[in-house]
């Protein structure tokens, strides 16, 4: 992986860079058991068809990469067979073949090449791609792809160059390390995988002109305080004007540091990234 500079023929290169995965698969046949299609564009919108997140709409058609979260075959070796492009995702995905005939898409870990033997179960070898509940991998491991309950699927460190360090292993609980430098316990019998994710490099990239932007499905977004008072609380006022308060969304709601966490959370968060207690 490295990242690549756009040769300037136009303008909108000039600047543009992107990451070149050189071992991608090029072939053009797809596993259609893996891949489904999106029925309908959500644009930001709820189940009732309220925006609940704004600017989100347009975009490049895409297909959905059904991804094997839960690991859900233990005790199987597979092969590593390729690396296909998910457009979904910021990283790479890892087109896996079981003994048992099974394939299964599962998040690319950086160090994984293709031929590589992997298997999930409780007494396999702590190596890159496998994956095993927690209380069986050792301390100071990076891991991700990790389960908050048991038999969900992997929830935390899912996105390129994530990964969650095992700290301690205490009263049932494991103490993880967050990629924001949260400590947070979770259950024991969580699963989780080895290693770190691939496409590190990726926050390094540069989108180079709006049109890129548009193309992610992302809109415009106009500043509250370009708006009218009506529309924004930061709207209105002779010029460029303050506030008066603190940063809020267009609803009211306080925005950029307010805490939104429930006290659901209790005595599962050891440390705030903000190095704050609870």
């Amino acid at each position: 992986m490295a990242i690549v500079s756009r040769r300037p023929v136009t303008s909108s290169l000039r600047g543009q860079q992107f990451v070149k995965i050189e071992d991608l698969s090029q072939d053009k046949k797809k596993e259609r058991a893996l891949i489904k299609s999106l029925r309908k564009r959500i644009n930001g919108r709820n189940a009732y068809g309220r925006i609940t997140v704004r600017h989100r709409g347009g975009g490049a058609k895409r297909l959905y990469r059904i991804i094997d979260f839960k690991r859900d075959i233990k005790d199987v070796s597979a092969v590593v067979q390729r690396f296909d492009y998910d457009p979904n995702r910021n990283l790479s995905l890892a087109l896996v073949l079981y003994k048992n005939g099974a394939r299964k898409y599962i998040l690319r870990p950086e160090g994984i090449n293709k031929g590589d033997i992997i298997v999930a179960g409780v007494d396999v070898e702590a190596k890159i791609g496998n994956c095993m509940p927690l209380h069986r991998i050792p301390v100071g491991f990076q891991v991700h792809n990790v389960e908050l309950e048991p038999g969900r699927g992997g929830i935390i460190a899912r996105s390129a160059g994530a990964s969650v360090q095992l700290v301690s292993k205490e009263g049932g609980k494991a103490l993880l390390k967050m990629p924001s430098s949260e400590l947070r316990y979770v259950n024991l019998n969580s699963w989780a995988t080895i290693g770190v994710l691939s496409n590190a490099e990726f926050k390094n990239a540069t989108l180079g002109k709006a049109g890129r932007t548009r193309h992610r499905g992302f809109r415009p977004t106009v500043r509250g305080m370009a708006m009218n008072p009506v529309d924004h609380p930061h709207g209105g006022g002779e010029g460029r004007s303050k506030s008066g308060s603190h940063p809020t969304t267009p609803w009211g709601k306080g925005c950029k540091g307010t805490r939104t966490r429930t006290r659901k959370s209790e005595g599962i968060i050891v440390k705030r990234r903000s190095r704050s207690k609870k």
